[in-house]
């Protein structure tokens, strides 16, 4: 197994990818709102074979695999703490075809034309190099194989964006940069556009998509939680003691707005809806 990506791989088989295992009912929470506009703009077959790209916990890959009852469905991933999670999961739930495996996009050696369809969810823009992560993707699909992933819009849209203008008093800016690798680096539908005609894809369509997404019982829960978040731990982690307490405290505070008698605590998520062909 080559791995090229060698930041991202430590950071997912760090901290990152241990929080995301132990907390995974509470990702999902968060994410799965989102989950019949992907697996609906993926138009999954009976005997379809998908690929799901930074599979993570493994849930969309279960839902993929579901549908494709005939098929299969193999879930990638660079984190070992967050595959053994979707490998309990599935025998659990008795999902016998789906398999997950090790890898890194950029470079994983695909069997070519193997995959009707490949999917993601939040899972694609942590590549160092996003044109050989799709490019290589591309020649795991079979010609006319379909593509559909989900992408942070940018930076300004959705609650949360709301949330972190509050604690940005306190903290470096929590707003990821929308080049690079990192949460929004996708979040430019120009750019989204660029990336896969470079990487061989044709008709690339970008349609904005929300959903509720449930981070906690109430503010406190949920400040609790976002502030054990890979991204939100790490600014707070740059900062002195004091500014961190203050920081967490105006969470908190920004976080009561959104809640609802006898909870759960939701937020609006804001996303892109990205399909290309091969």
């Amino acid at each position: 197994m080559v791995i090229v990506n060698s930041e991202q791989a430590a950071a997912w088989n760090g901290y990152e990818g241990e929080h995301w295992a132990s907390h995974r009912d509470r990702y999902d929470a968060v994410n799965s709102g989102f989950n019949d506009a992907l697996l609906g703009a993926a138009v999954i077959g009976e005997h379809d074979h998908v690929l799901d790209l930074g599979c993570g916990n493994g849930q969309v890959t279960r839902l993929a695999a579901r549908r494709a009852g005939s098929g299969g469905a193999t879930g990638v991933d660079l984190s070992e703490p967050m595959l053994r999670t979707a490998r309990l999961a599935a025998l659990r739930e008795g999902v016998g075809n789906v398999t997950f495996e090790r890898g890194d996009v950029q470079v994983h050696p695909f069997p070519d034309a193997a995959f009707d369809v490949a999917v993601s969810r939040f899972g694609v823009m942590f590549f160092a190099d996003p044109v050989a992560a799709f490019a290589n993707v591309r020649r795991a699909l079979r010609p006319g194989g379909r593509l559909a992933f989900l992408s942070l819009r940018q930076a300004g849209s959705g609650d949360l964006e709301e949330v972190f203008a509050a604690v940005a008093e306190h903290v470096p800016a929590l707003r990821p940069a929308e080049t690079g690798s990192g949460p929004a680096s996708l979040g430019d539908p120009d750019r989204v556009r660029d990336v896969l005609a470079a990487a061989g894809f044709r008709d690339a369509g970008c349609a904005p998509v929300t959903a509720p997404q449930i981070w906690g019982r109430d503010a406190a829960d949920a400040a609790e939680f976002l502030g054990g978040w890979g991204p939100v731990r790490h600014h707070l982690r740059a900062v002195d003691d004091a500014s961190a307490a203050r920081a967490l405290d105006a969470l908190e505070t920004a976080l009561r707005r959104f809640e609802e008698p006898g909870g759960p605590l939701r937020l609006t998520g804001s996303a892109w809806l990205v399909t290309a062909v091969r």
